[in-house]
């Protein structure tokens, strides 16, 4: 089989535009602390009670070209729930809620991302929380993305979902007013 000049430089130039448009790679900067998974539910209706999970990481890609080819992943230690209350987290921990005993982690993988315009989708997927699976969807909104000090590359989204917690099995009542749980997600990754 002879190949001249030709064929390599266009098989070159294709797998080279192959590579620039591909999906690139990121860690979720968990280590920096530049990364939160947070939540709020009304209190009786009254006010809201807002809280973060301090324990989680994460990995998601990015193709700026095809969006809808993006992906995330990431795993939360229940146990690391955090409302700035010793005793209310004591009683989050317990049966009455996330019963981290039996669920120490829940998970959330995408299943599909729908691009909704420039930095903005609709990210669906699979949220596996006190032992349920259900599908969510995370309006996802890019913060930005460029060079760190350091020598990396960042990208950053925040994103907001709302579910009621007896899709979970959580069951606990608190009132007409405090069914649904409300996850806001502020996430920045390193590009590996």
């Amino acid at each position: 089989m002879k190949f001249n000049l030709k064929t390599i430089t266009a098989a070159s130039l294709l797998a080279l535009s192959s590579q620039l448009w591909a999906a690139e790679n990121y860690v979720i900067d968990t280590k920096g602390m530049h990364a939160f998974v947070e939540f709020k539910i009304q209190h009786l209706g009254y006010s809201w009670l807002k809280g973060r999970f301090n324990d989680f990481s994460g990995t998601f890609s990015y193709d700026d070209k095809n969006p809808e080819k993006s992906n995330v992943k990431v795993t939360i230690k229940t146990a690391s729930v955090d409302s700035n209350h010793g005793e209310r987290d004591k009683h989050l921990r317990s049966d009455d809620f996330l019963d981290v005993s039996k669920y120490p982690e829940a998970k959330f993988v995408s299943t599909k991302v729908v691009s909704t315009g420039k930095g903005t989708a609709k990210i669906h997927g699979n949220l596996t929380l006190h032992g349920v699976t259900k599908e969510v969807v995370i309006d996802a909104v890019e913060v930005g993305a460029g060079k760190d000090p350091w020598g990396g590359y960042r990208r950053g989204f925040t994103g907001t979902t709302k579910f009621a917690m007896a899709d979970f099995g959580i069951t606990k009542n608190l009132g007409p007013a405090s069914t649904h749980v409300e996850m806001i997600l502020n996430i920045e990754g390193i590009r590996q």
